[in-house]
């Protein structure tokens, strides 16, 4: 399971910029200390850790204008790459983005990353550029839309939210939305106002709910993915809160923890699926979810 972070202590900051270093300058002999500039203490920083705390994915990002934001230095560990660490910084920088009123995100990529940032959603857009002599780079962009929000398949994602609303009428009164979808995450949102208890916070009834569907609609999603079908429903479910939830509910499911063999179901057979949803607060994880679900074949018609 990866999270994304935001670097907080001295200590992480050394560890961040030391691997944007080791990824991103030094196979070009760039010495160190050129993997700094004069806008990080300006910008977004955000980080991916493994299971020993060391750093295995970075990215930045900082405003040009108050419509224009800089994506920069989007690096993974050489033996992680193609396995999603990448989208899920860009993702969580393209959040950061939205929340303050971006309309457009831009990156100078390497020629080797353009095949990824055109994954993401980004169009080359002007003409090469040289970097410190030695690097060619191609400009990029990826203009904020509603619907470039969700990322991926919108078709599917437009019918998931349909089928909460019309399903289960109190996710509409929750304010349960969802947020982003690419591919290896899904990510649904709630009103906080909706939702809230006597003392400020979320109820941790609401949590649930909000946790329960995003896992549900993860499946929906590999379902459509898959082209296969069949009826999903809550077999078990365990849940942790950690903390009190007080300004922005997120809940957050990753591909790399949803454990299921869905071919099964071609046989006739059902489908378990086990799966994790984070919950957080802002960036701030305050619950986890761990869910159990069935899959039923189709009925065959008589």
């Amino acid at each position: 399971m990866h999270k994304v972070e935001t670097p907080q202590s001295e200590e992480e900051f050394e560890a961040y910029f030391d691997f944007r270093w080791q990824m991103l300058g030094s196979p070009w002999n760039f010495p160190k200390g050129s993997e700094r500039d004069e806008y990080e203490s300006v910008s977004e920083h955000r980080f991916i850790r493994d299971q020993n705390g060391e750093v295995i994915a970075v990215g930045r990002l900082h405003f040009n204008t108050p419509e224009e934001a800089q994506v920069r230095h989007i690096a993974v560990s050489n033996d992680l790459r193609s396995k999603g660490l990448g989208k899920l910084i860009v993702s969580a920088l393209e959040a950061v983005a939205r929340a303050n009123g971006v309309q457009r995100i831009v990156t100078n990529s390497r020629d080797t990353s353009i095949e990824f940032f055109e994954s993401c959603g980004y169009e080359v857009d002007g003409n090469p550029t040289v970097e410190l002599g030695v690097l060619n780079r191609q400009q990029m962009i990826k203009r904020l839309t509603e619907m470039n929000a969700i990322m991926l398949h919108p078709a599917w994602c437009s019918e998931l939210q349909k089928t909460w609303h019309e399903t289960i009428p109190i996710t509409e009164q929750m304010g349960i939305k969802l947020f982003q979808y690419s591919g290896r995450t899904l990510e649904a949102r709630a009103s906080l106002n909706k939702n809230v208890n006597l003392h400020g916070t979320m109820f941790a009834g609401s949590i649930f709910s909000l946790a329960t569907l995003t896992g549900w609609g993860m499946i929906f999603l590999q379902l459509k993915q898959l082209g296969r079908d069949g009826d999903i429903v809550l077999g078990d479910a365990d849940i942790h809160y950690h903390k009190p939830l007080t300004l922005t509910p997120r809940a957050v499911c990753n591909i790399e923890t949803l454990s299921a063999k869905f071919a099964v179901l071609d046989k006739g057979k059902k489908c378990n699926v086990k799966l994790q949803v984070d919950i957080l607060d802002g960036d701030t994880p305050v619950a986890e979810f761990k869910g159990i679900y069935w899959v039923l074949p189709p009925r065959k018609e008589e």
